[in-house]
């Protein structure tokens, strides 16, 4: 029961941080919104930081699980049809599991007052996603379905606009379907352009 409390305090928690920032969330409020006092909270949590550190543990685990890190990197595809399809799941996932749309609002907002949520933010919206795409594109040159370049320019260029395209759909939801249009029209001229032609 102690469990789901925390887990029941981390959701409630990421939604406000999301709409209201660390600041603009107040601990009464939060509790009221789950039923409990004030004191009920800070029975699992003792401060408004502990919860918001336990909270960004909990948004690196379920990014890396259903995203992708270094410690779960995305499988290399078989074939340059295989980079589409697979950027299109990873672009599905992000931008429609409510978690990691909150997770990245949240990381948006709080990333110029907290020193490690700026990290995560650029790990999530830039490093990381370099480093993943450096991998498959190594991948993909030794398989030799893309013509030799250096392949973390390849995976920079590649994830930069895609990364653009996911926050506009974070400020302008009504433009999710088109950016997705977009991303998988980009894909396949990224391909057509560096698909090895041998």
């Amino acid at each position: 029961m102690s469990s789901d409390t925390k887990e029941r305090i981390l959701a409630a928690t990421l939604e406000m941080f999301s709409q209201y920032g660390y600041a603009g969330t107040n601990i009464r409020e939060l509790s009221a919104s789950l039923g409990l006092v004030k004191s009920g909270v800070y029975k699992h949590y003792e401060s408004k930081e502990a919860i918001w550190n336990a909270l960004l543990d909990q948004m690196i685990a379920y990014y890396g699980e259903h995203f992708g890190s270094a410690e779960h990197l995305p499988p290399v595809p078989d074939s340059l049809e295989g980079l589409v399809h697979m950027t299109m799941q990873m672009v599905n996932i992000t931008v429609h599991d409510e978690k990691i749309i909150m997770t990245r609002k949240v990381l948006t907002l709080e990333q110029y007052r907290d020193e490690r949520a700026r990290e995560l933010a650029t790990k999530h919206f830039l490093t990381g996603l370099t480093d993943m795409f450096t991998h498959v594109f190594t991948g993909m040159m030794d398989k030799g379905m893309l013509r030799k370049d250096d392949p973390r320019m390849l995976a920079f260029a590649y994830t930069a606009p895609i990364a653009a395209l996911i926050h506009l759909c974070d400020r302008e939801p009504e433009k999710t379907e088109e950016a997705i249009r977009q991303v998988e029209a980009f894909s396949r001229h990224f391909i057509k352009t560096y698909g090895a032609t041998d």
